[in-house]
């Protein structure tokens, strides 16, 4: 940032054309967007057909009454723009997910777009006197190509609950593009009322973008015309607006916490100031990752600082210290780098801060606050002179790289087997991503290696749960052993009795052929809920079983007076009905 106010490189301020060279044709527009939309394709396109993921099936496209809801009820929900979309594949396709991946590489390509537009914007601000042209452009071409292809950003990317990463940064760029390019230094209100909507459409599709306002006066701090105070001052259209748009949102995101068990400062075991200093730390590892790119992990095992002083998290928390202040002290000679480090903590701190959230790291975390370590990219490309042929060497191969190792990361993303398989290799002692394994073999139909899983996960919990007990005792019963599986049952129902082991119980003692057992099992789980309609289904097919139409007509009717949809119960008087 230049010393005088007559100097200072401001977005606001017309860039100084010193050659009459034109900037980019439309043949060179076109091949640079219709190849980078070719290439992102190509990167993701081994996770295009993969199946959902993770918390995919707590989605409503992943719940077994999707079809009987409408829209009022999809969009019913904290997050109805991201519920909208979601709806909208539905309709186009069911629960083939090809076209829910579609739509998140197409959303991943636009935020791409957006990014090269505010950095080349930034970097205008700071060298007004370069020239338009593919060359000028190099520096925020290179960075957002690095926003595109960053290995880092596979899972926002591939998987699909994760759009609302994607769904929330779109709007939230935008707004930031359209204030970084309004054309006078003081924003009119027809401009601050589209940043403003823009801004609302973000909130509705992640909370996080509730960090926005805090970014658009970072922008007025670093690049004002007349300096930090007037420029505040010069927004007042968009600002006083936005405050009050900002104090609705952070209402709107208090009521989200409330209403989830994954966040908040609720959660049981997970005390605020211990989620934060564990962030001093995991603040680090975000820098890692988009630096050094190795040991993406989609369940890492983190350890929580119950102290400041436990797993070193003291240094984690003074170097943040340290790296604001230095960004402070050199924010005039190197501004985009300031700039960059200061927005990257802005828009990382809704997720990394004080508001507990369950998982203590997530590599998506980093894709709104990513525009921050592109920033402080830019610096130091806009230094590299474009005219070498080594630096444009350097920069490709580096783009090719992280081409490579996003690719490669695609092929985890795309199946069950490879993603938990490679997440407990890199947290072996973790219960989830072994418990998700299991399960995965088993949905594969490899029954004994997961019955192994499940054992291992089992040897992880001093107290295993009761879907532990019944998922391990179905492998078991999958391959083949019954006894097994009917003792791993009966352990459970010793430790916790539940509807779910009895009805699982009765079903394997069916199978086995010991009817009576099966029954006394089924009337333990109608004790514990006699309005469970797999109960009633259960017990009619072993009266079927036993040549007892009646008591098994009847039972099945029971079933569907509690749920008329009961399949089992529905199959078995249509059988009865054959007879």
């Amino acid at each position: 940032m230049a010393a005088s106010k007559r100097q200072r490189a401001t977005p606001d301020t017309a860039p100084v054309q010193t050659e009459s060279r034109p900037g980019w044709s439309f043949w060179q527009t076109a091949a640079a967007l219709l190849g980078s939309l070719i290439l992102v394709f190509e990167i993701y396109g081994p996770a295009l057909s993969g199946p959902f993921l993770l918390d995919d099936g707590y989605q409503f496209f992943g719940r077994p009454d999707v079809a009987y809801m409408s829209l009022s009820h999809w969009l019913n929900n904290v997050r109805p723009l991201l519920n909208l979309s979601f709806y909208i594949n539905y309709q186009l396709s069911g629960t083939n997910t090809t076209s829910y991946h579609v739509v998140n590489v197409a959303l991943h390509w636009v935020n791409a777009l957006l990014c090269f537009f505010i950095l080349r914007r930034l970097l205008r601000a700071v060298a007004p006197e370069a020239a338009p042209g593919w060359r000028s452009d190099l520096a925020p071409l290179a960075a957002a190509s690095l926003f595109l292809l960053h290995p880092v950003q596979t899972e926002s990317v591939a998987y699909i609950s994760s759009r609302s990463e994607l769904l929330s940064v779109m709007p939230a760029y935008a707004a930031l593009l359209l204030f970084l390019t309004r054309p006078e230094a003081a924003i009119g209100w027809a401009r601050a009322a589209a940043v403003i909507l823009l801004f609302g459409t973000a909130v509705l599709s992640k909370e996080h973008a509730a960090a926005l306002p805090a970014v658009l006066l970072l922008a007025d701090l670093f690049f004002h015309p007349d300096g930090p105070l007037r420029g505040i001052k010069a927004n007042w259209r968009l600002y006083a607006p936005l405050a009050a748009a900002a104090t609705l949102g952070l209402s709107f995101v208090w009521k989200t916490l409330s209403r989830t068990t994954s966040a908040g400062f609720q959660l049981a075991g997970l005390t605020w100031y211990e989620y934060f200093f564990t962030q001093w730390r995991m603040f680090w590892n975000y820098l890692r990752l988009t630096v050094l790119p190795i040991g993406l992990n989609a369940d890492p095992d983190i350890a929580l600082s119950h102290t400041a002083f436990e797993h070193g998290a003291i240094i984690g928390g003074l170097a943040i210290v340290a790296l604001l202040a230095a960004a402070f002290v050199f924010r005039r000679r190197f501004p985009l780098a300031a700039f960059g480090v200061f927005t990257f903590v802005v828009l990382l701190a809704p997720t990394s801060s004080v508001v507990p959230i369950r998982d203590l790291f997530a590599e998506r975390r980093l894709y709104l606050p990513m525009i921050g370590l592109l920033c402080i990219a830019l610096e130091g490309l806009r230094r590299l002179n474009s005219r070498q042929t080594g630096t444009l060497a350097a920069i490709a191969v580096g783009l090719l790289g992280a081409s490579y190792l996003t690719w490669q990361r695609a092929h985890v993303w795309a199946g069950a087997i490879p993603l938990w398989s490679d997440t407990v290799a890199k947290s072996p002692n973790k219960y989830r991503p072994r418990f998700q394994y299991a399960f995965a073999l088993y949905q594969d139909h490899r029954c004994s290696e997961a019955a192994e899983q499940y054992e291992k996960t089992a040897a992880l919990e001093t107290q295993p749960g009761e879907q532990l007990y019944v998922d391990w005792a179905l492998a078991l019963d999958c391959a083949g052993r019954l006894d097994e599986a009917a003792a791993k049952l009966e352990q459970a129902s010793r430790a916790i009795p539940s509807v779910l082991v009895y009805v699982n119980l009765a079903m394997i003692y069916g199978k086995s052929g010991r009817n009576e057992q099966a029954l006394a099992a089924l009337d333990k789980a109608e004790q514990l809920n006699p309005r469970f309609a797999q109960v009633h289904a259960f017990r009619g097919n072993i009266y079927f079983s036993q040549q007892k139409p009646e008591a098994a007509a009847a039972a099945y009717r029971k079933a569907l007076s509690f749920d008329p949809a009961n399949q089992a119960a529905l199959h078995g008087l249509r059988a009865l009905g054959a007879q």
